[in-house]
């Protein structure tokens, strides 16, 4: 009996301690960036460095609020050239930032467009304060924090495009689905997940081989405890039936990390205007890379239909 005992109480700490490195993996954040590990990720690098040399040649604003719970969020302000109340707002990925994610789309929404952008670091990323990624679930209130920032400096006549990628396009439709001002007009989410449960899991079993629902459901519950929520709290796709704007789905067809087909699922649930554009041979996150110009036309039909 007292075999049996140490055996069951063995697998129970190794569970606790797959739970624990789940989430350390998942929500804490990282102390130092991400390896390169192929060389289309080097690639990348080289091309992310340099556009975010001219971006800050631009000279962006330094802009800072305080989230509900305390933290100091920091993010980029471009103003256009010349002023306008048209604005997109980009949410980054995960473990990633800002600029980092979204600097070689600065040209097109800065001078094609002539938007004035917002370029937030997320909570535990970047330069803004927090030790636990928030995964959209925390994330949508702080993006819609900078939507209020943006409506008391700029006016409540301004127009907003909220415009995410992976765990940002997650970020958008979670704040699309809860009741954002009239002053956001539309959501671009490209390859977000249908939810952080769903997506952990799918991203372990990777890791794994195969699937092991007991160890997400452990990681999610020390996340309830540590950052204050749970991986399903994000559940973009439960949450769908609540968007409140048109909403573009964009996703590459060779999207492993989160797979293509969560999209679909995605906008066949979406109640509101919408659209879709799956980039043939992109991976995940590499869709405006492989395609811009594809991309592009996407984004402007879409914004003059509905703005």
């Amino acid at each position: 009996m007292i075999y049996f005992l140490i055996v069951v109480g063995l697998i129970l700490a190794l569970l606790l301690v797959a739970g624990e490195l789940g989430f350390r993996i998942a929500i804490v954040r990282p102390k130092k960036k991400k390896t390169p590990k192929t060389e289309a990720h080097k690639e990348r690098l080289i091309i992310r460095q340099r556009n975010n040399e001219n971006f800050h040649a631009l000279k962006p604003e330094d802009l800072s609020i305080k989230s509900a719970d305390g933290l100091v969020l920091r993010s980029w302000y471009l103003p256009a050239k010349e002023e306008t109340k048209r604005f997109a707002l980009l949410a980054h990925g995960h473990k990633c930032n800002g600029p980092d994610e979204f600097s070689h789309m600065i040209p097109f929404y800065h001078n094609e467009l002539k938007y004035n952008v917002l370029l937030p670091d997320h909570r535990a990323h970047g330069r803004s304060e927090g030790k636990y990624m928030g995964f959209g679930a925390l994330d949508h209130k702080d993006v819609l924090l900078w939507v209020d920032y943006l409506i008391k400096r700029f006016g409540e006549d301004i127009e907003i495009v909220l415009h995410g990628i992976s765990m940002g396009a997650a970020t958008v439709m979670l704040a699309n689905s809860a009741n954002p001002p009239e002053q956001v007009k539309l959501i671009v989410e490209d390859c977000g997940f249908t939810d952080c449960h769903e997506e952990t899991a799918h991203v372990l079993k990777g890791m794994i081989g195969f699937n092991f629902p007991l160890i997400v459901n452990l990681s999610s519950a020390i996340c309830k405890i540590r950052a204050g929520y749970y991986f399903k709290d994000a559940d973009c796709l439960g949450q769908m039936k609540n968007a409140a704007r048109p909403v573009l789905f964009i996703h590459g067809d060779a999207d492993t990390y989160v797979p293509t087909e969560m999209v679909y699922r995605l906008h066949d649930a979406c109640p509101t205007a919408k659209d879709l554009l799956i980039v043939e041979g992109a991976i995940h996150a590499y869709s405006y890379y492989d395609a811009p110009k594809l991309y592009q036309d996407k984004l402007k039909s879409f914004f003059k239909e509905h703005i």
